[in-house]
């Protein structure tokens, strides 16, 4: 194990040593309005999961790195148009987007997705809430019920709330914060959906330096506990980890 993890520092290092010299700045997109993984915190900063594995990222691949904040719906077109290197956005890694972009292995293990709704026998044929250009949403439009898109989370839980949809449908580390925190007025119903491979980084397929430095440096910070730490810090005990 020492061998491996020796081998991957290195990897990681000579990647991330190999696009340095080609850029001075790697720029990390995200959406800042998807807690626990990404949030502007009231300071005005990138904060949560992802800028915790990002940081460490960027450090264990000796990179310099800066955040950028992205609307959901435009974050990969911006990230193949150049406006910043890579997406580290709560996004899952699927077979669709993998043929516009490249992804880095998994930092957050597949998890499930599940309704959210006012009661736990809610319509979930009706009108189901989610955010679009998801792959929650893409479930709900081949399941028959009337999918309702918004362009950010909260709207998605908004809608339930003031009744314009009978549920929401979402990552379930998402929702589950939300469902504590509402007193009873919200609660789970129907069966968990797994869907989706896990989520990584979202690399440009021209940039295979900086998805290798990427990969290695996950690799890493798996080997030596270091995400199962985070992944435990922003989710809890019953997060699945590594």
């Amino acid at each position: 194990m020492k061998t491996l993890t020796l081998t991957t520092a290195a990897l990681a290092l000579t990647a991330g040593m190999a696009f340095a010299d080609a850029h001075s700045t790697v720029r990390l997109g995200t959406e800042g309005a998807y807690p626990p993984f990404n949030f502007i915190n009231d300071a005005g900063e990138i904060d949560g999961f992802e800028a915790d594995v990002g940081n460490e990222l960027c450090a264990r691949a000796e990179l310099t790195c800066e955040w950028v904040t992205n609307e959901w719906d435009s974050i990969i077109p911006n990230l193949v148009s150049g406006n910043y290197d890579a997406i580290i956005a709560g996004m899952s890694i699927t077979a669709e987007r993998d043929e516009v972009i490249d992804f880095t292995q998994d930092y957050f293990p597949p998890t499930a997705s599940v309704y959210v709704a006012l009661s736990a026998d809610a319509d979930l044929t009706g009108v189901v809430a989610a955010q679009t250009s998801t792959i929650q949403a893409g479930y709900v439009a081949e399941s028959g019920a009337t999918l309702l898109e918004y362009a950010t989370p909260e709207e998605t839980v908004a809608a339930v709330r003031n009744g314009e949809a009978d549920a929401v449908f979402a990552d379930y580390d998402f929702l589950a914060a939300i469902v504590d925190a509402s007193g009873g007025e919200l609660t789970y119903a129907g069966e968990p959906v797994p869907l989706g491979g896990g989520v990584g980084m979202g690399i440009r397929e021209s940039d295979a330096e900086l998805r290798d430095a990427m990969d290695a440096a996950i690799t890493s910070m798996k080997e030596d506990g270091t995400l199962n730490t985070l992944l435990v810090k922003w989710f809890g005990d019953d997060v699945t980890t590594y």
